[in-house]
């Protein structure tokens, strides 16, 4: 492994008792020692501008950090069962850390909280902290919820297991007081899906719930590096001294409480999100900014190069995230006389890509094309109470005016949508899809396989970009055995997935009603997204 672009300084911080306390519990005796830093200075070799791909390399250069890797550091997996097995071995053999950064971790997930806690007691020197979604971690409280579950961790080691609640600085107020729990969640969550064990880390857009184990399809990146687990252990860090802790708590019917530590980031989002913003922003940038340039070194130059994509808007001001940014300027090459005769293919379980997203997909005018998205059977929120019972129904509606706006782009023989359906689901055999990425092949390695992909928690959607946390590992490479997995995760992926045309969507079963395009609306009027 060689890093040729992420020097590092360090700001080692002490951390005291908190005297903030949100509910009353005990408190633990003393923090989880850390330390923080960012990337603040960068080396590596110019590309050649020999090849389209030395030209995107040379731009994702001046956003973003990045690591130069072995392509066989780069383990894909294909299943939920293959993820939860990877997982559970990798923590039983963890010797110094385990960080897991999730939306939620299921009520119910008894195997992997008792795998964490057989490490922790096989292995004295193992820490472990857990980082979930305040709104979605806290849903089910005063009855049995992922905090609560979390928490009985803490309660056996408290020294040793930290967890924390990220919440949102844009749901507070009245606005917090008088949304319901579920649909609050539209203002924004941590969704980062981050998995680090000892020096590798599992990027993916699965939770740590049955579902993403057993029946609900995503995308499983292994990284082998302890450079790029580092990078985003800080990334976890931060973002950790920004959310609230969890204590357990035998006064409280739910089991636990929460806390706002003195040693944490201040103030805290719920006294004042103007200040937390400011505050974020001030720690978080140092990650998100162009890498300055050092003299070029003499390394020998690598095949396959990893960047860390961030979106962190919520939390800063200016945005400086680097998802975003990456992403349009690799569609935007796409487009140019060099890489005509390039494919792609394009998944996100709820699919609702942002509109300058679409536009840059069009104008690529590529060779071939592909999206592929769940089927309303297929669909999470199939089945569902309330207005999140609407929602298949809603993302079938943008699935529809998708296909409109590719017709009316000349593209259809071009560009095929795709649903993904295996079984019904909460239906024996029924499956749900959850993946998210991008693939794209280059002209000339057609036979190889993509040479670029996206994997991670982001949707690519209005709320991935305005809303919510997220993060993302973009590989780039020319190893043929790489882009020849690429290309069968690519594959692998369309195995239960049939074209569906805009005849398809004009059938009565398909037809969207009225009432979901007025839930849309509203969603949107008051400031949340799908």
């Amino acid at each position: 492994m060689i890093i040729r672009r992420v020097v590092l300084c360090s700001r080692h911080t002490e951390y005291r008792l908190p005297t903030r306390i949100i509910n009353h519990g005990a408190k633990v005796q003393r923090r989880l020692s850390t330390a923080y830093s960012a990337p603040v200075a960068a080396t590596h070799t110019a590309p050649s501008q020999a090849s389209p791909l030395a030209s995107i390399t040379s731009e994702l250069d001046k956003l973003t950090p990045r690591f130069d890797v072995s392509a066989d550091d780069i383990e894909i997996i294909r299943s939920p069962s293959d993820l939860f097995e990877a997982l559970k071995s990798k923590i039983t053999k963890a010797r110094r850390r385990v960080y897991l950064s999730t939306l939620y971790v299921g009520k119910t997930e008894h195997e992997l909280i008792n795998t964490i806690r057989t490490a922790l007691k096989t292995n004295p020197t193992l820490t472990v902290s857990v980082l979930t979604d305040y709104l979605r971690g806290t849903r089910e409280a005063p009855d049995p919820s992922c905090a609560s579950l979390l928490a009985s961790l803490v309660t056996d080691f408290p020294e040793r297991v930290e967890v924390r609640l990220y919440h949102t600085p844009n749901l507070t107020g009245i606005r917090k007081a008088i949304l319901p729990k579920r649909i609050n969640e539209g203002w924004g969550l941590q969704h980062m899906k981050v998995y680090g064990i000892d020096d590798e880390i599992i990027m993916s857009g699965a939770n740590l719930s049955d579902d993403y184990f057993t029946n609900r399809q995503d995308r499983y990146h292994i990284i082998k590096s302890k450079e790029v687990t580092d990078f985003f252990s800080r990334i976890y860090r931060t973002v950790s001294d920004l959310s609230y802790r969890v204590l357990p708590s035998d006064k409280e019917s739910s089991g636990f409480v929460t806390e706002w530590p003195e040693s944490n980031v201040q103030p805290a989002p719920l006294v004042d999100p103007k200040g937390y913003i400011t505050a974020a922003t001030k720690v978080l940038a140092p990650f998100t900014q162009p890498p300055s340039r050092s003299p070029k070194t003499t390394e020998k130059p690598t095949d396959t190069h990893i960047y860390p994509l961030l979106q962190l808007t919520p939390l800063l001001k200016p945005d400086t995230s680097t998802e975003l940014p990456a992403l349009t300027t690799i569609l935007r090459a796409l487009s140019t006389p060099a890489f005509s005769g390039s494919k792609w293919t394009f998944t996100a379980g709820y699919f609702n890509m942002t509109p300058e997203i679409r536009q840059l997909l069009l104008s690529s005018q590529p060779a071939s094309a592909t999206v592929i998205a769940a089927s309303p059977w297929a669909n999470g929120f199939y089945g569902s109470k309330g207005v999140s019972g609407m929602l298949p129904a809603a993302y079938t509606h943008l699935s529809r005016r998708f296909l409109d706006a590719v017709s009316g782009a000349g593209l259809s023989q071009q560009i095929a949508l795709k649903e993904w359906r295996k079984g019904t689901v909460n239906t024996p055999g029924g499956w749900t899809y959850h993946a998210k990425g991008i693939w794209i092949t280059l002209p000339g390695l057609q036979q190889a396989g993509p040479s670029i992909s996206l994997v991670g928690s982001s949707n690519y959607t209005k709320r991935s970009y305005s809303l919510d946390l997220e993060a993302n590992t973009l590989i780039v490479t020319s190893n043929p055995d790489l882009q020849r997995r690429l290309g069968e995760e690519e594959k692998w992926l369309q195995e239960y997935a049939k074209v569906v045309s805009r005849e398809n969507y004009a059938k009565t079963k398909r037809r969207v009603g009225l009432h979901v395009r007025i839930a849309m609306w509203i969603v949107t009027l008051v400031g949340g997204a799908l």
